[in-house]
């Protein structure tokens, strides 16, 4: 039979043990650990409105991660947001005409950007730009215009 003092070790290895994989399987959902700088590369997109998105969102294509927004910042001559993201290197073959939206998991969840590809035989390289971009959907506006058109509707 094990002793009081070799029973209470066991429990307090178990504890210490769950502790560790909970903080591994938050550090993994919460996705702060991130991409290394040193096995991706950089490309930007400027938006006119980016919605709710933020550092650290999500790159996806295909509804596969790729990447991460590492920054967004605002240009005053254009008057748009720039978008910073970091892709895995493994994903080196993404053409130089690809789309790039921001989109939304379910009706309010978080905001990522999505990559739909193009079909050039050129990649994007560090540093590129992504062209063609599609704002974020707000839902306010939205509703807002769906309420606008009702009304005037409702006036003829």
């Amino acid at each position: 039979m094990l002793t009081s003092k070799k029973i209470e070790f066991l429990v307090g290895l178990f504890v210490i043990i769950g502790i560790v994989a909970l903080f591994f399987l938050a550090m993994r959902v919460s996705g702060i650990s991130g991409i290394s700088p040193h096995n991706a590369y950089q490309i930007s997109a400027h938006f006119d409105n980016i919605g709710g998105l933020k550092v650290r969102s999500p790159i996806t294509m295909a509804g596969v991660k790729i990447g991460q927004v590492t920054k967004i910042t605002y240009n005053l001559e254009t008057y748009e947001a720039v978008v910073e993201m970091l892709i895995d290197k493994q994903y080196d073959k993404i053409p130089d005409d690809t789309f790039a939206k921001i989109v939304t998991a379910g009706l309010l969840g978080e905001q990522f950007i999505s990559l739909d590809p193009g079909g050039s035989d050129t990649f994007y390289e560090n540093n590129s730009q992504i062209e063609v971009t599609q704002s974020a959907l707000v839902l306010e506006d939205i509703i807002g215009q769906f309420l606008f058109s009702k009304a005037q509707e409702g006036a003829r």
